[in-house]
This record gives structure tokens, C-alpha cells and sequence, in this order.
């Protein structure tokens, strides 16, 4: 297994039940899964576009992405109902821990200017959405083949009830929160 679930399983488990008075092992908050999602809204005039955001998302997250489809028609934006105008992945187990520890100790230090992630990102149910503007701040883009910078979001979903809890178990997993 990974380095940060093993650390999850030997120290976090403990310090979240002492810290929030919880008996239950299986009822500590943890991971259930990440998802990547990169919206393309050129991909109206030109789908060649999706071609190349799905082949990073590819890179970054190392399994296939799923095409995000529209769900109803917007004529301001000539978009039609069912065309294809994002990406996204869903990591889970493994992947999905190797993705986080490669996400909070590489990617998100080589972003410019960065003092930490916002606090107030959680959604009231102890889910965590984080924006990324370029993706080249990942190691395995290689950015001599990008022919546009894309942003993302990467949604964390916890087990957690509340934003509370699944704060201290994002920061104990290392997540690098700005002091509010």
C-alpha cells in the first residue's frame, strides 16, 4: 500500500478517535475518493481540444478519463444538449492515495505564489473542492507538448459528517491549509 495510507492506518485513525471521542474504528472519518474533472468549453467549435485535456488528465491521474457530456442545451453558448465538453476521473484505493500524498508534497508547493489552500473550500458534508488554474504544475506534464494551459478540480470526498472532522483529517493527511 502507500506511504500516506499506512500512516493513515498506524497514527491518523487514533488521533481522530482521541481528538473527536469516537469508539468505533470503522467510524473515523477517511478517503473514499478523489475526482479530477477538466471542462473544456471550447471543445464546441473544435473536439480536438478534449482529445488533448483527455490525454493529460491520462498522465496525471494514470487511468483513463470518462467524457462529461451536456446535460440540457444553452443557445448564449451554442451548446447542444449531449456534447461532449469535460473530462473526469474517479480514484479510488490505491491510486487514490498515491494521487493525494503526490498532490500535497509535490504538486500543489510547485504552484506559483502559493500560501496554502483555502479553509472554506468544504461543502458542509465534509467534502473538499480544490481549483487549480494551469496544468502544467504536475510533474508529468510535460509542458513542451501543451498547446493550452487548463485548469481543473479535484473534488476530495471524505467519510467525514462535517466540515470539522474532515478538516483535521485532510490536515493530518498533510494538506497544506492557509491560517484563516
Amino acid at each position: 500500500m502507500s506511504r500516506l495510507y499506512e500512516k493513515y492506518k498506524k497514527t491518523i485513525i487514533a488521533d481522530l478517535q482521541k481528538e473527536f471521542g469516537i469508539k468505533n474504528t470503522m467510524a473515523v472519518p477517511r478517503l473514499e475518493k478523489i475526482v479530477l474533472n477538466v471542462g473544456v468549453g471550447d471543445a464546441i467549435q473544435n473536439i480536438k481540444l478534449l482529445d488533448a485535456a483527455k490525454a493529460e488528465l491520462t498522465q496525471i491521474a494514470g487511468q483513463a478519463p470518462v467524457i462529461g457530456r451536456a446535460r440540457k442545451s444553452i443557445s448564449a453558448f451554442k451548446l447542444r444538449k449531449g456534447q461532449a465538453i469535460a473530462c473526469f476521473v474517479t480514484l479510488r484505493g490505491k491510486k487514490m492515495y498515491e494521487f493525494y500524498d503526490r498532490l500535497v508534497s509535490i504538486v500543489l508547493p510547485r504552484v506559483r505564489d502559493f500560501k496554502g489552500v483555502s479553509p472554506k473550500a468544504f461543502d458542509g458534508r465534509g467534502n473538499y473542492t480544490l481549483g487549480l488554474k494551469d496544468q502544467l504544475v504536475f510533474p508529468e506534464i510535460d509542458y513542451t507538448k501543451v498547446e493550452r494551459s487548463r485548469g481543473m478540480n479535484i473534488t476530495i470526498v471524505t467519510s467525514a459528517r462535517n466540515d470539522e472532522v474532515a478538516y483535521a483529517l485532510l490536515k493530518k493527511l498533510g494538506m497544506p491549509f492557509r491560517e484563516a
